[in-house]
């Protein structure tokens, strides 16, 4: 069986799905709900990342941003879940979320720029090439968020772009597949003018956190990677520090 069988196969499978999302993310009234619950949302956020979790390194701040304008009140659960250094303990469910959020905030950026870019600014009509132009972008925005962190602490590029090669190519390869996947799926023909383009590309985001996510939980459970520091002891640090310059 060829591989355009099969998906063909899977397209005509799942049909019925798309037939139920297309009339909901295509329609203007719920797209603008859901922009003003996600400002909403992001203002949560700063405003507990201001007040109560300024230990947390600034790379992470930006890794939340990210998750949360993405996702919305599905992103701020994951924060407060896992993120913040609040949290009761740390368990291997939060590291695999951390993990996930920071894979997730800079392949979703590539994910957004590749399809913004090569389906909507260039109307291209090959789904090949969006596809691959799509990946490729991923691929390079998952990576950086690697590289350039081991690269600032002294690490050199060989040796951080093999990390980054080891560690996220498994969780970035099943990530892009469904979110990718998904949006084809849902908007394949849709415009960038298109309320539905942008609808499946939100949508098709969360996917591919979803699916990402028990990837990433594995990857940590056998140390494949480190799952993020524990902000908890971020905060006890912070206040640590706190105490010893009143003395």
């Amino acid at each position: 069986m060829s591989a355009n069988s099969i998906l063909k196969q899977i397209e005509h499978a799942l049909a019925p799905v798309r037939t139920l999302l297309k009339p909901v993310l295509s329609d203007p009234m719920i797209l603008g709900a859901w922009a003003i619950v996600v400002l909403a949302c992001i203002g949560v956020l700063w405003r507990d990342i201001r007040k109560r979790n300024q230990a947390l390194p600034s790379l992470m701040k930006g890794v939340w941003a990210l998750v949360v304008l993405y996702s919305g009140p599905f992103g701020l659960a994951i924060y407060w879940y896992s993120g913040r250094s609040q949290i009761s303990h740390d368990s291997l469910w939060r590291r695999g979320f951390r993990s996930t959020a920071h894979c997730y905030s800079g392949c979703g950026a590539g994910e957004v720029t590749g399809f913004a870019v090569l389906a909507g600014l260039l109307a291209l009509q090959s789904t090949l090439l969006v596809t691959a132009g799509t990946f490729t972008l991923a691929y390079i925005f998952g990576y950086a968020l690697t590289v350039g962190p081991l690269m600032q602490e002294g690490v050199g590029f060989q040796e951080a772009m093999l990390d980054a090669l080891y560690s996220e190519t498994p969780s970035i390869t099943i990530m892009e597949i469904a979110a990718i996947g998904t949006d084809l799926l849902i908007a394949s023909q849709a415009h960038i003018s298109d309320p539905l383009f942008w609808g499946a590309l939100v949508f098709s985001l969360s996917v591919g956190f979803v699916f990402a996510f028990p990837v990433n939980a594995i990857l940590v459970y056998f140390g494949v990677k480190e799952g993020m520091k524990n902000p908890a002891e971020m905060g006890q640090s912070q206040q640590s520090s706190g105490a010893h310059a009143s003395d």
